[in-house]
């Protein structure tokens, strides 16, 4: 039997989810239940890396189409510019269109720096966003970090790339480096089994 990556199952599914789910039916995930007039437990969002090949004005028209309004922006063609002025007219659009931004990523910290992790930081909170995808941040990095998840309330997710991730195998291996102070039952979400997301308790 072939033996299958991590990549190649993902891909599977995605696939076999998409031949029964068209654009038609997504928006039906959101709403209310019949039988209990309440959300359905589904929220369904977008990674802006999914459209790097288009602009902002694209994909925010393909967002459209879809009716799905929560995105994971990522500096990439003009989705979120780092740059103030950039980021600013890009929130404008998205505020406009009616989406909501929820996450920024990945991000990446290469330098155990204030300076350059603060900029991270004031990137997201300029944004309204309340989360950080780490593109694998060194574990020598994350006490640092840790201080400015703290001072400014934004948890930070590390998103790894399953086994053959450099840094970080799998979700036990974040468990390992990370203090015991930054988990709580509160506080800690595991996201598809490959992205650790932690906050202040």
């Amino acid at each position: 039997m072939k033996n299958f990556s991590r990549r190649n199952f993902v891909q599977s599914g995605a696939l076999i989810a998409a031949a029964g789910v068209t654009p038609r039916a997504i928006p039906l995930l959101a709403q209310p239940s019949p039988a209990a007039g309440k959300p359905l437990p589904i929220h369904l969002g977008v990674a802006s890396y999914t459209f790097r090949n288009f602009t902002r004005d694209k994909m925010i028209g393909f967002m459209k189409q879809l009716d799905v309004m929560a995105l994971n922006a990522k500096d990439v063609k003009d989705h979120l510019p780092m740059e103030p002025e950039a980021e600013a007219k890009a929130l404008a659009d998205y505020a406009a269109a009616g989406i909501k931004l929820h996450a920024a990523g990945t991000i990446y910290f290469p330098k155990d720096e204030d300076d350059d992790i603060r900029s991270k930081f004031e990137y997201c909170k300029r944004a309204g966003i309340s989360v950080i995808v780490a593109g694998d941040p060194a574990p020598e990095t994350l006490p640092r970090i840790e201080k400015f998840v703290k001072e400014y309330d934004i948890r930070l997710a590390i998103h790894n790339h399953g086994p053959e991730d450099k840094l970080w195998h799998s979700p036990l291996d974040v468990l390992k480096c990370v203090p015991a102070s930054m988990w709580s039952r509160r506080s800690t979400r595991w996201d598809r089994g490959c992205t650790t997301c932690m906050r202040r308790t």
